[in-house]
Parts: C-alpha cells; structure tokens; sequence
C-alpha cells in the first residue's frame, strides 16, 4: 500500500494505549516528492532558528520542569520506563541545545528535529518506503523484533512486556512510544517519502499538533518545493481523517 491517504487511514493506535493515556492522540504525517542529502545552508537555517526558540522557551528550566515534557515523563513511568534513562525524544533534544547545539545529521532529519524542539514535541521521522504495512501503536508482548545497533554492531532486541512501541508488519520500529527508532525505518540522504509522528499529551491541544504539523510541512517545503504531504489526526474518539 504506497497510496498516502489509503495508508494513513489504516494506521492504527490499540485501546490498550489510551487506556494508559487517554488524552494521548498523534498527528501522522507522510511527505512524498522530498529531496534528501546532507545537511545545507537551509536545513542549517531552519534548525538554527529552532534552536533559538527552543533555548527561549526553556528560559533556563530544566527540559523536565516544562507541562509536556513532564507529561511524557509520567507516561514513560506508567508502562515502566525509566525517563532518567531512556528519555523522551525531545527531552533528549532539549538536553543537547548547549554548549553546542544539536548535531547536523541530514537536511531532512535536521528539520523535523527544527521543529520537534520549537514545538516541544516529541517527533518520529521515517523512510515510508521501508515500512512493511501501515504503522500501529500498540503495547508489546515481548516477542516482537527491533533492529538497532550496539557497539558499532547490528543487533536484533525485544521489547519489554507491556512497552509502547510503533510497529509493523516487519516488527518494532521505534520503542518506548518515541525513545528510539529502528535502523530498517530509518530516513537517510537517499529518502524521498517519509512519515513523520507527532506525539501530543496534555496540556498541548490538537491544535497545537496541527500547527507543528503545519510548520513541519513548511519546513520540508523549504527543502523540497514540489513535496507533497498528507496527514491524519488519531484520538481516542478516532475522529481524524485523512487530509
């Protein structure tokens, strides 16, 4: 299924899930036609500017004394992780701002990562063509496969029973709701479709995950002026639809 709205609308998150967090919903958004490479003067750009916001919004708090960036942390605990050491993606990015700023790794990772931090949402990017079926959340039960890598060496672990994680038909592609992604999913200079998860609890509203989604479509845009994009809002009342 490469068709972009027939596959957002079979995407799918288990009850199981909203039973842990009913105020949990996601904005899936696919990008085709996207011009991938090395990080250049305009993903350099975007993420600068993002970084900048980001410091801003922090104004010298720690990442975890912010509303949503606390809330994954209770949502990391509630399936039994432990967010001091298997953080949240943004709250990870957050962590990386100073001295430095965060590593440029591709021009299409560089913007999402924009607008994770200028958001405060965590994000998912992807390599669509790599998916096996459309995505699913769901809480594991241990036998399910993710491939990752260890000491510089390609390894295949299980998640945790109970854990939230993305999968699909091929196996997990991103644990820990959005901690880490697989390396079979992963978006690389060569990518040209992508689908990118929007993470939202309270107190962000779904608003505030469309106008995220809304800058992230900016973003690639910038990169890739002929990119076309789609997206799905999933709640607990599973009232989004394809748009």
């Amino acid at each position: 299924m490469t068709d972009p709205q027939q596959w957002l609308a079979a995407a799918t998150v288990d009850d199981a899930v909203f039973a842990l967090r009913p105020d949990y919903r996601v904005v899936l958004l696919t990008a085709d036609g996207l011009e991938g490479g090395p990080s250049d003067e305009v993903s350099e750009q975007v993420l600068t500017a993002a970084e900048a916001t980001a410091r801003a919004r922090l104004d010298g708090r720690k990442p975890e004394e912010l509303p949503h960036l606390a809330a994954w942390r209770e949502a990391y605990r509630a399936f039994g992780a432990k967010p001091q050491r298997t953080r949240p993606s943004v709250e990870a990015l957050m962590r990386r701002l100073d001295p430095g700023g965060l590593p440029r790794i591709d021009r299409i990772t560089d913007v999402y990562n924009a607008v994770s931090i200028a958001s405060m949402i965590p994000f998912g990017g992807e390599d669509r063509a790599a998916y096996a079926s459309p995505p699913r959340l769901v809480r594991a039960d241990s036998t399910e496969t993710f491939d990752t890598v260890a000491g510089g060496e390609a390894v295949v672990e299980h998640p945790e029973v109970g854990e939230v994680v993305w999968r699909d038909d091929a196996g997990v592609t991103c644990r820990r709701w959005n901690w880490r992604q697989c390396t079979r999913t992963g978006i690389t200079p060569a990518t040209t479709s992508a689908v990118f998860i929007l993470d939202v609890l309270h107190p962000l509203t779904d608003d505030d995950a469309h106008a995220a989604a809304d800058a992230l479509t900016e973003g690639l845009l910038a990169l890739s002026p002929d990119a076309t994009s789609h997206r799905r809002l999933l709640t607990r009342a599973d009232a989004g639809a394809p748009c």
